[in-house]
């Protein structure tokens, strides 16, 4: 029978936690590239909160925010109409979904480890 995403994440989860205590050294796992945390601006924290968050999180509630507040055009639904928030994060009233990325990285700073 195959496991469920959450019984996978716990066996994994467990593994790295007896691999711990047996070499007393931390786990290496996937934390770099959009899995790396990142930490967001002032002007984007108002959006996405202040916390520490890996960039595709960053991102999520970005996209979170423009649908919760109907920003994507009525009618090129590819372009994101900026409010007051999104023109201090963009730079200008309208964005690309292409170029939104781009936009948000200036926003970014890698956490120092």
């Amino acid at each position: 029978m195959a496991r469920t995403a959450s019984k996978r994440g716990k066996d994994e989860t467990k593994a790295a936690e007896k691999k711990v205590k047996a070499t007393d050294k931390p786990v290496g796992g996937a934390r770099g590239g959009i899995t790396a945390p990142v930490t967001p601006s002032p002007e984007l924290a108002e959006i996405v909160g202040k916390d520490d968050l890996p960039r595709s999180e960053m991102v999520k509630r970005v996209w979170e925010y423009i649908k919760k507040n109907d920003l994507q055009d009525a009618k090129d639904k590819r372009n994101i109409n900026a409010d007051a928030n999104l023109e201090k994060i963009f730079g200008k009233k309208q964005a690309s979904m292409f170029e939104m990325n781009k936009l948000l990285s200036a926003h970014l700073k890698a956490v120092k480890a």
